[in-house]
């Protein structure tokens, strides 16, 4: 899963990118309105975190631009509690969590957006005889446990969400390593092998393609 956090206040980025990270997910951060606006408008983010109050342009302006263009699923974080505020939060956010919060409660809601964007309404991704668990990390084929590394297991992820589309290798980057990481197709590739090695050695039917010029594809069809 790759997040987008807007928010300015560094005690809360700190706290929210360090919990992310410990769960392997991949966070990009922007510290103002403009900033952030931006990065969501050119870059793919499975989940966008915005805070409500901002330097440069509100949370509430920032998903109301985005709205027009993307659908990206929203969380606003804000200090306000009225209902009134709830109301206009909800009006352009998926949804809405009051300062201060606790973690748990922060990635809860994360996850469930997230889920209800992919239609995932089990745990379990399948494409086949394919499962992933995204809470439990196990990867089994037609029920054989398969042994994947982090990096693995997310870019499977990844092939999987998007199964039967074709992803490119800047896709890939943007998706799965952090904006600043410099990785080349080469290595993208690399991981690509190990994946299908994994994934389709021992099966007859092969699930991840490759299509030259183009990217890879992870389908049954």
């Amino acid at each position: 899963m790759k997040i987008l956090l807007i928010e300015d206040d560094e005690k809360i980025v700190k706290f929210i990118q360090e919990g992310f990270k410990k769960l392997g997910y991949r966070i990009d951060i922007a510290k103002d309105g403009e900033e952030g606006l931006y990065m969501a408008q050119n870059n793919p983010y499975d989940v966008l975190i915005v805070d409500w109050m901002l330097p440069k342009m509100s949370g509430i302006d920032i998903l109301k631009e985005l709205k027009k263009k993307k659908n990206t699923p929203a969380l606003i974080l804000t200090a306000k509690s009225d209902i009134e505020d709830k109301v206009e939060g909800l009006s352009v956010a998926d949804d809405y969590l009051t300062k201060p919060f606790e973690f748990e409660e922060l990635i809860a809601r994360v996850k469930a957006l997230f889920r209800r964007s992919h239609n995932l309404n089990d745990n379990v991704i399948k494409v086949g005889d394919l499962e992933l668990n995204p809470e439990t990390k196990e990867v089994r084929r037609a029920g054989k446990l398969i042994e994947l590394t982090a990096k693995q297991f997310e870019l499977l992820k990844y092939l999987m969400i998007n199964k039967n589309k074709i992803v490119n290798t800047d896709m890939i980057h943007a998706n799965l390593w952090e904006m600043d990481d410099e990785i080349n197709s080469n290595v993208i590739n690399v991981y690509i092998s190990h994946l299908r090695k994994k994934i389709d050695k021992d099966f007859d039917k092969k699930l991840i393609k490759t299509y030259r010029g183009m990217g890879f594809k992870l389908s049954d069809e």
